[in-house]
């Protein structure tokens, strides 16, 4: 166990991060609102903005002030900066903007997410989202929590399900994919949502019992949103019902996986 000295130290953190969220947060949100970025292509076809590299920066910049012994993976650090990554015991996990394509396309659903992995287990998860003014955040072994207008509330996992089961699914991908995967003994409703880490709250804070996501990914995705679900009461497996874990194999890609709330439910019934 943890002691207490670490354990608040670990508090402190998450707030000091929380901070950091909010100031990347910003920037992100002057660049949507004026209009003002580039939009480029990746290697693997996927989006990016110049919104992500500002974030970036302000977010890798903060951290190393922070902490200047716990390095830094991000969805986009150079593969030379983390080649001996395997190494680490400690290091936060960004991703500067999680949700470009929605960033892009005007949707107001993305946010700015930082984890810390402790021995291979996300210990710190604080997600923001600027546009919606709404933070996110877990301590490992404190609880889930949510910062809005409303102030800072305690949020958990639904465990009512009034004989179906709410699914959060993207704004824009297909959702044929998902429902292949879903067992046809069970009665389903579909939540729409931009982020793939806002889905994740969503369902940590009961608004759905589960997202499943088909598809390439990254550790990043998944980091701090797991932290944030195991402290609500729910978990992030693979299609097998298998914990995910992070930096335990030789590629940052996650396999698919689904973010289930309840964890009383069968999910490997649920999920083909």
């Amino acid at each position: 166990m943890m002691g207490n000295d670490n354990m608040m130290d670990l508090c402190e953190l998450t707030l000091a991060v929380e901070k950091i969220t909010r100031k990347a947060g910003a920037e992100v949100k002057r660049c949507y609102e004026a209009g003002q970025f580039k939009t480029f292509t990746k290697d693997d076809e996927s989006p990016v903005t110049s919104a992500d590299y500002a974030a970036n920066d302000i977010i890798v910049a903060a951290l190393k002030q922070l902490t200047p012994d716990i390095p830094i993976v991000s969805e986009e650090s150079d593969a030379n900066d983390i080649a001996d990554r395997r190494l680490w015991d400690k290091y936060w996990l960004i991703d500067p903007l999680d949700g470009t394509q929605e960033f892009v396309a005007g949707s107001g659903d993305f946010a700015v997410v930082i984890a810390l992995i402790n021995n291979h287990v996300p210990s710190i998860g604080v997600i923001y989202a600027p546009i919606h003014d709404r933070c996110y955040m877990a301590t490992i072994g404190r609880g889930a929590f949510r910062r809005d207008s409303n102030g800072l509330s305690p949020i958990s996992i639904s465990k009512e399900h009034e004989g179906e089961i709410r699914v959060a699914v993207s704004l824009r991908q297909d959702k044929s994919l998902v429902k292949s995967r879903l067992s046809g003994d069970f009665s389903y409703t579909y939540v729409p949502m931009g982020s793939a880490t806002l889905k994740a709250c969503l369902v940590a804070q009961g608004g759905a019992d589960l997202y499943m996501r088909i598809g390439p990914t990254g550790e990043w995705d998944t980091g701090a949103a797991h932290c944030i679900l195991n402290e609500a009461g729910g978990d992030i497996t693979d299609l097998t019902i298998n914990t995910l874990t992070y930096n335990q194999r030789d590629t940052l890609e996650n396999p698919n996986f689904i973010v289930c709330g309840d964890l009383s439910l069968p999910w490997d019934k649920i999920v083909k």
